[in-house]
């Protein structure tokens, strides 16, 4: 209809890039695909489009109106004078039409896309516009927005608003109203010869209809048939382990129609299921896009089943483009409805006769096919810009609906009769109902698949794939029932005589103790703890640690009798109980069961009980275990009335328990991709996932062992040396077949467990029955007979009668009690009772075990008590037994070690979803020792480690130990029960060459006790082999490195090595046994679980390389849970997440040792809420008391010290602290060294090695900011509704000092609820001073000093909360902090005062932060005497001191004195700092402090004085109208930086010669000489070195000489007190910045040594030598020229220099 390009061959892109994807396979076999996932998400070129070209277009659509009132008439507005009026052009003159503009190259904005406009007044030509893709709709019709922008593609002119005036420029001329929905018709693509060319129509109305006519060409249909087959057979080859899309089967039809048609009615004949054929018929329908539908079908429904899977897989291959475009590509085609049919075609084609179709590899091949015609349309796009060409001639031609059928039919003609195509009726009705006739006759009895493909009236395709084959309608029916409904159907058959008849056929055939842990299982502890920690630490506050002193806890376990015994006797024998204190109220196993609880309806009670023990212990921390975690994750509220379904749910995801802040989750599982979608309630963050013991074949954790999992399993079957351990049973599977195909109607499970029962009947009459009935050999598998005839005659052959365990496992209930009762009845007939047990491991039911092995296990035990049973699957280790495991999936029951079949041959095929493949298989895991013990010697050896397996016992999970042939018999007294954990071996079986079990003695149970002491020892995991192995026996003499007569007879302790064989059904081993494209197990690509479905089938494939925390983050994007999942519901509104921040996931592979880590993990959480509760001080000697004093000033009993008494008292001149012993000790004539006193010690050793004790924090404690309880919310600001205003202001106070030369500007920050500690001006409310009390001021409930802590960098761990030592008391706390952390001190401490220190100070150290505080507060102090002698009160009654305390300060004791003992107690910072204040006559003291705690400080003998003087630390209370005149060193400016020096200097570099070329250092001078004289004094006084009785003289000032040499201290002011000289010597002189005080007759009152060394220190060179002539020094020292030196600073800083001499 008008396009010019009606009658040329033009191809889809599709199939143009599906013949050059042929050409290129054909030639390469190394042609390796690029993953969807990198091209789409990390390619960022811009690929081009193609379309099909064809000429027939749609007919105008109205623009969706329903009303049926006539159109508005429209009156177009005159265009402007001048402009261009002719159709198809603009108003610019310009030409719009495709047929002029399909070769030019055109530029289309970001965004925007090119459609195709339709005028009236020229219906065969599409006017070519560009228009904003936010305004068009996707292909189902949706989202576009309201309103218009589009760009003229003529004249370039751009921002159209208004489609109006769009279609004025570009000439639409319309009659009606202008709407885009109207007159925008179609995308405009371009082909892959970079024509542009119409494309599909916009979907204005919902999915618009596509009507598609292709031109017949001989040469393309050849063309196609040749490259198409070979097309399948590649893309079959390398794309089915490519790509897994959905973990459902594809089970049967397929109709693609395009038009809708009548109603039409198919009677389903009722003799179809008597056919000879007879099979239940499975019809799927997909109906293409909204169209179409499936005749209506009645009669025999019950052989027939429809589902939607097929059209699922055939939407998202659909969908694909629509997906590619989300990342800013153009619109671009999916595969043609022709191609997918064809395609399908091809895959049932190449599946085998027992193989059944999968969805996932059809999807796969789908998008494979798309994927690789899209990177080939790239290339040509490429070629065709770069260099304008002529079209190229087309390689392939597009499929047409004609060509569909001849196609399919020559697909189909390589398989037989395998796929029927039916192609001859008129409809798709018709051709049911022949298929129904061919069946009925028999004429299908070959077929699997009948393919219809039928042309309609309208001469469009109509399809349909009717599934009929045995094997295939089986497993397809099967895999549509859940686990359930699976149930519930065997249990029918069963019970209503529908499995007589194969009975019948069958019939006719023939007749206590403490845990130790491993350290894997400790590292993942502390792993747990960690993230518990993290939590705490963040800043949501979701956790608070610091408010809870106990753990208490749940472990929630599936409803399985066996896992919950388990769970128990780990629990009883690990010691937690007793660490956690709770062991009192728990004195038995039986009363342990207390914390453990199954999830059925009785644990409603205990998870209730817990609810409210949490709201009434507000200080206890509730940890809620979840084991087995993967199982029941239905939601609550889709039970369905069903009460044991979403019951973990409604009980674990309760409000009560998400509110509680002091109940914490762990969840527990080997399969966390279950609870792993975009919707979970775990954070990323929150994950633990197990770590790998081994990395490159080294042991990371010294554990001596390596896990056997899956993983290992599957490695057996690909090393081919030897029997693999995972194995198929061939014979099995055969007969198997042949009765399902004999038995239609019945469940495969019912068949095949038939089956597996005869093999074992037969085997075990072939076994018993010796000869005579060696015939019946060819009814059994070779494998079964194996099985039998290992579990009979290792029993048999072993003096102790050890045997091994045969699991067969079972899922269903009735079929598991079926086999049982089979199994006893065979073995009793054949009289083998006592020779093996056949237990039956129901999880409804406690294990149940036959008289004669019950007294069997009691003498392998030593167990007296009559009443004992075992509970556990551990505790059957070394019976001979068959367990016949039941249940749809196990619930963590582990097994012992003794287990050496694992039988799967009945577990369901057809459940494909990685947890049910996963768990099954994780029955069979085992821990290897990786080192042969040498005391098993050569006959020990196993085949694949050479060592013994360590058999796990969990929940699903434990780790444990094995004794193979050492008897361990060491009594614990703790030891109250034998179990399997993962240190205690419940048989430790003695298997030496001088012992055997029937003549080991028996000890008596404990009274009261249910279970037995135990005198076996487990075998410990972190000792040595040689240790491990001793026993009783070997210590007696029988050490022999040889195996032991019993030992080779015994096959049970010869085979404890070995991991247990896997026979698996042949569907489910070449599932798991093929590998896909990413090297990974084709199982681990499927669902997770059936709950879960994927987010869209365009997704990458899990990689081999990722870690577990990255396929956490695969699953979490790409899956999402289905309705009936219990965190559907957990969707916040606006959010991306909701997770829940009180949640942790523990993973781990199955029986691996996770329950001993998480019970691990609950101790060590006990262990640090207690050492939460404690710190760690610093316990060193008493540093303000002498020894040598032992003259007593004071009545020990005195309360206060008296003024007179303290002053006639010594003052210590010694600095005792550890702290400062890198500093030049102060002499003192009362006080000898010790030899062995800390000067020897480095100085980093003097903070590395500070002794320290741990001790209880009292209740009157100070606190840091973790600290968070419910009475001090209001002084710590965090709780608003304390609060009148949260908020602070900032305050500037102003005050001059004569030694900083300038005005200093600080700044408080006030909060609104502290104001009244401050006054401010009437006028302008500008701070004027802080309120002090006057001294006669009393109050019992406040402190009158002022705290001042200075602190910098200890905003989290500052101890500022003082509200607990205060307890409650007012007082006025003051943070002195600098002035770039204002900010961050400000965050964590809203409602406390702050102090900013000027910028000047931002490098400086406490003691200039000690020297502002002092003179701020003496400058406050005369304002608050001038406010108060306005008010009346006298200037000497103003309170004078204030409290200077060190950020670290964390409590107060109290010494109560009597004869004997000096006793301490706690008590608050309010009673010590109000008895301070009380003191008689406390204004005449300047400094007072309190002496610092130590272990040592008191005891028999050691009263010491109540009061002392000397140097104070830490806390002080200062007078600062006495030490108002007391002056810190003016020399050294208060703002020095404290930069230190570069380390790679050496000390000797700081000084160098005056006017010398040096290295400058851009260091202070002071520091540098200060630092100069701290590291090589004892050069420069060398005779002062380690010579007490001899010190450096240092006048008026004190400087640090390094702690070898020691400093004595002297005043010149006339007034100051010096103690004697006369007779002390002195090894040298130092003078620093002289004044006026010092003369030449006050130095010569001192006597020096000869050769003492002098040091004069000046702050330029011209006072340094009028010092030397001022003080007549030239007189007693000598100076050289080279003595004198200067620092070595920067040049823009000013030298200090300084001279040395030496004494005459």
């Amino acid at each position: 209809m008008g396009n010019s390009y009606t009658g040329h061959l033009q191809s889809t892109r599709f199939e143009e890039v599906l013949h050059n994807s042929i050409e290129a396979s054909l030639r390469s076999n190394t042609v390796v695909p690029r993953p969807v996932f990198t091209q789409l998400y990390l390619e960022a070129e811009q690929r081009p489009y193609s379309h099909d070209g064809r000429g027939d277009e749609d007919e105008d659509e109205e623009d969706g109106s329903d009303s049926n009132s006539p159109p508005i008439p429209y009156q177009m507005r005159p265009p402007p004078d001048g402009s261009c009026t002719t159709d198809g052009f603009c108003q610019a003159g310009k030409d719009l039409r495709l047929s002029s503009m399909a070769t030019e190259s055109l530029e289309v904005p970001p965004g925007f896309l090119l459609v195709g406009a339709k005028s009236p007044s020229m219906p065969d030509h599409i006017l070519v516009c560009a228009v904003d893709q936010r305004f068009l709709p996707d292909e189902c019709g949706r989202n576009a927005l309201l309103g218009f922008s589009g760009n003229c593609m003529g004249c370039g002119e751009k921002g159209f608003r208004y489609f109006t005036e769009f279609a004025d420029h570009i000439n639409l001329k319309l009659t009606t109203q202008p709407k885009k929905q109207k007159h925008l018709k179609y995308h405009l693509l371009r082909n892959a010869q970079g024509i542009l060319v119409k494309g599909a129509p916009i979907c204005w109305k919902g999915i618009g209809k596509i009507a598609q006519e292709f031109l017949v060409n001989k040469d393309t249909i050849l063309h196609f048939m040749r490259m198409g087959i070979l097309l399948y057979k590649r893309i079959a080859s390398a794309t089915l382990r490519w790509w897994n899309i959905d973990n459902y089967f594809l089970w049967v039809v397929s109709v693609l129609s395009t038009v809708k048609r009548e109603m039409y009615t198919i009677v389903v004949p009722t003799t179809l299921s008597w056919a000879s054929c007879s099979a239940r018929l499975f019809v799927c329908v997909f109906l293409s896009v909204g169209h179409g539908t499936l005749p209506h079908l009645c009669g025999n429904l019950g052989d027939v089943l429809v589902s939607g899977l097929l059209q699922k897989c055939y939407l998202n291959s659909q969908n694909l483009p629509r997906v590619y475009e989300q990342y800013g590509t153009a619109p671009i085609q999916p595969i043609s409805t022709e191609m997918l049919i064809l395609l399908t075609v091809y895959y049932l084609v190449q599946l085998a006769p027992d193989q059944a179709p999968l969805m996932e590899d059809l999807e796969q091949i789908f998008m494979r096919s798309w994927r690789e015609s899209h990177l080939t349309e790239i290339r040509q796009y490429q070629q065709t810009h770069a260099q304008i060409a002529p079209p190229l001639p087309c390689l392939a031609q597009p499929l047409t609906p004609s060509q569909l059928p001849w196609l399919a039919k020559l697909a189909t003609s390589s398989c037989g009769e395998g796929v029927l195509v039916l192609d001859t009726a008129p409809s798709l009705a018709e051709a049911l109902e022949e298929t129904f006739h061919r069946l009925v006759d028999g004429r299908l009895s070959q077929t699997n698949y009948v393919v219809i493909i039928c042309m309609n009236r309208s001469q469009e395709i109509e399809s349909c794939v009717v599934v009929t084959g045995k094997h295939q309608t089986r497993a397809l029916a099967e895999s549509l029932l859940s686990p359930s409904d699976c149930v519930r159907e065997i249990v029918h058959e069963l019970s209503s005589g529908m499995a007589a008849e194969l009975g019948s056929y069958f019939s006719s055939l023939g007749p206590g103790k403490w845990h130790e842990i491993r350290p894997i299982q400790l590292a993942v502890a502390r792993k747990l703890l960690s993230h518990v920690c993290a939590i705490a630490d963040s800043s949501t506050q979701n956790l608070d640690l610091g408010s809870f002193d106990k753990v208490e806890f749940l472990i929630c376990v599936p409803p399985s009798e066996v896992t919950f015994h388990q769970v128990v006797l780990h629990l009883w024998n690990s010691g937690l109980l007793r660490e956690l204190g709770l062991d009192q109220d728990c004195l038995s196993v039986k009363e342990a069961e207390q914390y453990v609880v199954k999830l059925n309806q009785s644990a409603v009670g205990k998870i209730n009980s817990l609810i409210q023990k949490s709201k009434m212990n507000p200080y206890t921390l509730f940890i809620l275990v979840h084991d087995h975690a993967h199982w029941d994750i239905s939601s609550g509220q889709c039970s369905g009335g069903d009460s044991s379904l979403g019951l973990v749910d409604s009980l674990l995801n309760c409000r009560q328990i998400r509110d509680a802040p002091n109940i914490l989750t762990l969840h527990v599982t080997s399969f966390p991709f279950t609870l792993q979608t975009q919707y979970t309630r775990i954070s990323p963050y929150n994950e633990i996932h197990w770590p790998s013991g081994f990395n490159n074949d080294v042991d990371l954790y010294h554990e001596k062992t390596k896990y056997f999992g899956v993983s290992e399993l599957l490695e057996t079957t690909r090393s081919g040396s030897g029997l693999p351990l995972l194995r198929y049973d061939s014979s099995f599977e055969s007969m198997a077949a042949a009765l399902e195909e004999r038995f239609p109607k019945l469940h495969s499970a019912v068949i095949r467990t038939h089956v597996l029962i005869q093999h074992y009947s037969l085997a075990l009459m072939v076994t018993a029955g010796g000869q005579a009935l060696q015939a019946l050999q060819k009814h059994i598998s070779v494998e079964t007979l194996e099985m039998v005839q290992c579990l009979l005659n290792t029993s048999q052959r072993c003096p102790s009668r050890h045997g091994h365990m045969l699991l067969l496992r079972i899922p269903s209930p009735a079929l598991a009690a079926f086999a049982h009762q089979r199994l006893c009845h065979v073995r009793n007939r054949l009289g083998l009772h006592k020779q093996f047990e056949v237990i039956l491991g129901d999880p409804c039911s406690a294990l149940t075990v036959g008289k004669h092995f019950l007294d069997q296990l009691r003498v392998w035990l030593k167990i007296l008590d009559p009443d004992w049973a075992p509970l556990t699957y551990l505790e059957l280790e070394a019976l001979p037994c068959i367990l016949i495991l039941t249940g749809m999936d196990p619930l963590g029951e582990s097994l012992p070690r003794s287990l050496k079949y694992c039988d799967l041959r009945v577990i369901s095929c057809w459940s494909l979803q990685r947890t049910t493949f996963e768990q099954e298989l994780g029955l069979a895991a085992y821990l290897l020792k990786t080192k042969q013990d040498v005391q098993h010697g050569p006959h020990a050896r196993c085949d694949l480690s050479e060592s013994d397996p360590e058999k796990l016992s969990s929940t699903d999970n434990e780790d444990e130990e094995v004794v193979v042939d050492g008897q361990y018999c060491k009594t614990r007294k703790h030891e109250r029960i034998l179990s399997r954990d993962s240190s205690i071996s419940l048989l430790s079986f003695n298997t030496s060459l001088n012992n055997e079990l029937p003549k080991l003695g028996n000890q008596a149970s404990p009274a009261g006790s249910q279970h037995p002491q135990s005198d076996w020892t487990p075998l410990d995991p972190d000792k040595q082999p040689n240790q491990r192995r001793q026993s009783k026996s070997t210590s007696s003499g029988s050490s022999s490195t040889r195996a032991s007569p019993l030992r080779q007879s015994c096959s049970w302790a010869r085979n404890l090595s070995r991991p247990p064989v896997v026979l698996l059904p042949k569907a489910v081993y070449d599932l798991i046994t093929t590998v896909d494209s990413s090297g990974l197990p084709k199982s681990t690509s499927f669902l997770p679980h059936s709950a879960v479905e994927w987010v869209s089938s365009f997704r990458p494939l899990l990689s081999k390389m990722m870690t577990c925390t990255e396929q956490s983050l695969y699953y979490r994007q790409w899956t999402v849970p289905k309705p009936h999942h219990m965190d559907s519901s957990n969707r916040a509104e606006g959010r991306t997440d909701n997770f829940h921040p009180r949640k942790l996931l523990l993973s781990g592979p199955p029986q691996v040792g996770k329950t001993g880590a998480y019970l691990q993990f609950l101790g060590i959480l006990s262990r640090m809420l207690i050492r939460l509760m404690e710190v760690d001080i610093y316990d060193e000697e008493d540093i303000n008391y002498c020894e040598k004093d032992l003259v007593r000033y004071h009545q020990p009993i005195a309360l206060w010290p008296n003024t007179d008494t303290v002053q006639g008292m010594p003052f210590d001149y010694t600095i005792h602290d550890p702290k400062y012993e890198d500093i030049s000790t102060v002499y003192s004539p009362d006080f000898t060294p010790n030899s062995n006193d800390g000067n020897s010690r480095r100085q980093e050793d003097v903070y590395l090695h500070r002794r320290t004790a741990r001790i209880k924090l009292s209740k009157y404690a100070a606190y840091n900011t973790y600290h968070h309880c419910e009475q001090c919310h209001q002084y710590m600001g965090f709780n608003p509704q304390y609060q009148v205003s949260p908020n602070s202001t900032l305050h500037a106070f102003t005050f001059s000092h004569l030694l900083l030369g300038e005005e200093i500007q600080l700044y408080f920050i006030i909060p609104k609820s502290k104001e009244h500690h401050f006054s401010f001006s009437q006028s302008g409310g500008q701070l004027e001073s802080m309120r002090l009390p006057l001294t006669s001021d009393w109050n019992p409930d406040a402190i009158k000093s002022p705290i001042f802590t200075p602190t910098t960098g200890r905003h989290e761990h500052g101890l500022f909360n003082l509200y607990h030592a205060m307890e409650g008391a007012a007082h006025l706390h003051i943070l002195v902090i600098k002035e770039y952390e204002m900010a961050v001190y400000k965050k964590y401490w809203p409602n406390h005062i702050m102090l900013v220190l000027p910028t000047i100070f931002n490098g400086a150290g406490i003691g200039a932060a000690h020297f502002l505080i002092k003179e701020l507060s003496y400058h406050n102090l005369e304002l608050e005497r001038s406010r108060r002698v306005e008010h009346g009160s006298r200037p000497q009654d103003v309170w004078p001191f204030i409290i200077l305390a060190d950020d670290s300060c964390v409590m107060w004791n109290s010494v109560d004195v009597d004869p004997k003992r000096w006793t301490e107690r706690n008590v608050s910072l309010k009673q010590v700092l109000q008895h301070m204040e009380s003191s008689p006559n406390i204004t005449q003291y300047g400094l007072c402090g309190m002496r610092k705690w130590s272990s040592r400080g008191g005891g028999a003998g050691q009263q010491k004085d109540p009061f002392s003087r000397g140097h104070l630390h830490d806390f002080l209370l200062l007078n600062v109208d006495l030490t108002q005149n007391v002056q810190y060193n003016q020399n050294r400016p208060p703002h020095l930086q404290m930069t230190d020096v570069p380390t790679t200097i050496q000390p000797t570099q700081y000084i160098c010669a005056p006017d010398s070329k040096h290295l400058f250092l851009a260091t202070p001078a002071q520091l540098l000489l200060e630092k100069y004289l701290q590291h090589t004094s004892h050069r420069l006084f060398p005779l002062s070195a380690q010579n007490y009785s001899h010190p450096v003289l240092s006048v008026d000032c004190y400087l640090n000489l390094g702690p070898e040499v020691t400093v004595c201290f002297v005043s010149s002011r006339p007034h100051s007190i010096n103690f004697s000289t006369t007779g002390l010597l002195f090894s040298g002189l130092l003078l620093y910045f002289c004044d006026s005080f010092v003369t030449p007759g006050f130095l010569k009152k001192f006597q020096f040594l000869k050769g003492a060394t002098l040091c004069v220190i000046c702050p330029n060179r011209s006072s340094l030598r009028q010092t030397v002539v001022r003080l007549e020094l030239e007189e007693e020292w000598r100076f050289r020229l080279s003595d004198e030196f200067q620092t070595a600073n920067a040049k823009e800083d000013q030298p200090l220099f300084f001279l040395t001499g030496k004494h005459i």
